[in-house]
């Protein structure tokens, strides 16, 4: 991020709003919006924000796999594969 370019005051933003969102596009820089000095808010593009939640969301999920492995939670890959295969083998057979 250019903090001297990309952090713009609530009333530049109220004046300017076009041009803000035709940046923020056109550069995928977010931009900070402050008021009375202070950040308030940050203005991105949307295909940023939509990498950022697919970040996140791979984020939790390794959270919560951390968390299964160290609460004993996990099962062996060949126990799980034989599983998936008897579970196959009954819905052919009829039997799932």
């Amino acid at each position: 991020m250019q903090l001297h370019s990309d952090i713009k005051p609530i009333s530049w933003l109220k004046n300017n709003a076009k041009q803000l969102i035709e940046t923020v596009a056109e550069t995928g820089n977010p931009m900070v919006i402050t008021q009375n000095g202070e950040a308030k808010a940050v203005v991105m593009n949307v295909k940023a924000y939509d990498q950022m939640q697919e970040s996140l969301a791979l984020l939790r999920m390794l959270a919560d796999s951390a968390r299964d492995v160290e609460a004993g939670q996990v099962r062996d890959a060949d126990a799980v594969f034989a599983d998936i295969r008897t579970m196959i083998a009954e819905k052919r057979d009829g039997r799932g």
